[in-house]
């Protein structure tokens, strides 16, 4: 017996809820549920659905294939390749929501608490951490620094990306919604703010505070005045050894912090990019490379830290794929905020569900490309997942104002009154 049309949708609904929801759980699970999501679009005969950033990230694909080609070692490429498959996120999140757009709250909420309770399950971890570490040989910093919390994380860089792009929805959800936030709404907001001040990620401090400044200053634009005031005040009443680790932007420990390390890899990777500036050297070829293009003034040994890849996508992707590889992937994300922001103008300065889910799709983006002068995080699966995902619902979005009313009676796709 065929499943009758409201019953695909139910079923697709479900399935793409689990495949970006579980993101913040296990990257094994959510590929499980978005292979399972594409396999049901085809069974029911529903198309491959993309918005217009198909065409960037066609030819971003097809410059990454001829890359590898191109490169000593293509088979060693092959990764790169594979990862292709998260992008199939695109016609799953765009094509369920698109038709069933006033069901993404699910999504939304699915985001919140798996979010939230990876963030409480790292503040227990740090305070385990802080037991067993206190007294470590070197002190809490340095036995930290090598081993922080990760929640439901297989690495604090993953963890870090994912609070920080559901925090920065929240945010803007209590900004631009025109639905009732609940206490528990804040609890979450809490939550997150604790596990990324004590994940120690840098980057992440930096790409939450972008995408901040953003939302306030399209909230209340006098209010980002306060911004640096807040900053100081949690500097202030941190724990000292997170202190500590807000004084190393300025001041770093040699050989503990960072700063020194990734100097030397983005002298590296330029270059690379200066030997290589139209297909790179490679997809997956970076760690094999490495040490074949260190400056050669740069003094030996090279200080501690990974040095499989570049720390930065702008580097990554040029000296790895090309520099027209990078602007590529650069057309795409600037032709989502463009399309957001047009979104934005259309809509007007009311509250409302469709202002929220653009506005939260500008400042996730602007964190992520914050985060990514300072860390490969689009390297990452979960974190590029997640992105993804915010993208392809923010392009929903896009559509639901295309089929809605006139501009000026678009609202959220609940009523006011309803709890969040």
């Amino acid at each position: 017996m065929p499943f009758t049309a409201e019953t695909q949708d139910r079923m697709l609904l479900a399935v793409a809820v689990a495949a970006a929801g579980l993101i913040q759980i296990s990257i094994a699970a959510s590929q499980l549920f978005l292979g399972l999501g594409i396999v049901l679009l085809l069974v029911f005969r529903h198309k491959l659905e993309f918005p217009r950033i198909w065409v960037p990230l066609a030819c971003f694909f097809l410059w990454t294939v001829a890359a590898d080609v191109l490169c000593p070692s293509p088979w060693g490429g092959r990764a790169q390749i594979r990862k292709f498959f998260v992008f199939l996120l695109i016609p799953l999140v765009y094509g369920v929501f698109r038709r069933q757009f006033t069901k993404s709250k699910y999504l939304i909420g699915a985001w919140v608490v798996a979010a939230t309770a990876s963030g409480a399950w790292a503040l227990v971890q740090f305070g385990l951490k802080y037991e067993h570490d206190v007294h470590a040989p070197g002190g809490f910093y340095i036995a930290y620094l090598r081993r922080r919390i990760d929640g439901f994380e297989s690495h604090w860089m993953t963890f870090g990306g994912l609070q920080m792009s559901v925090l920065l929805l929240l945010l803007a959800l209590f900004f631009f919604s025109n639905r009732k936030i609940t206490r528990w709404a804040w609890v979450s907001v809490a939550i997150l703010c604790a596990a990324i001040l004590l994940g120690w990620t840098r980057s992440v401090w930096l790409g939450a505070l972008g995408g901040i400044v953003y939302l306030v200053w399209r909230w209340r634009p006098k209010m980002t005045l306060a911004i640096p005031v807040i900053a100081v005040l949690i500097f202030f009443l941190a724990p000292p050894s997170t202190r500590q680790r807000m004084d190393s932007f300025l001041h770093p420990r040699r050989g503990v912090d960072s700063n020194q390390f990734r100097v030397v890899i983005w002298r590296t990777g330029l270059q690379m990019i200066e030997a290589h500036p139209w297909f790179g050297i490679g997809p997956e070829e970076i760690s094999r490379e490495f040490k074949s293009y260190v400056p050669a003034d740069i003094p030996r040994p090279l200080p501690p830290g990974y040095y499989g890849h570049l720390h930065n996508i702008y580097l990554q992707y040029s000296a790895e794929r090309g520099v027209p590889a990078m602007l590529l992937m650069l057309w795409l994300i600037g032709m989502a905020l463009w399309d957001c922001v047009r979104g934005i103008q259309r809509i007007g300065a009311a509250r409302s569900w469709q202002l929220f889910l653009l506005h939260g799709t500008i400042a996730v983006t602007v964190g992520i490309l914050i985060e990514g002068f300072f860390e490969y995080n689009l390297g990452d699966s979960e974190v590029l997942m997640m992105f993804v995902s915010v993208v392809s619902l923010g392009y929903a979005t896009l559509e639901n104002l295309k089929i809605a009313a006139p501009a000026s009676a678009i609202s959220s796709p609940e009523p006011a009154h309803a709890d969040m």
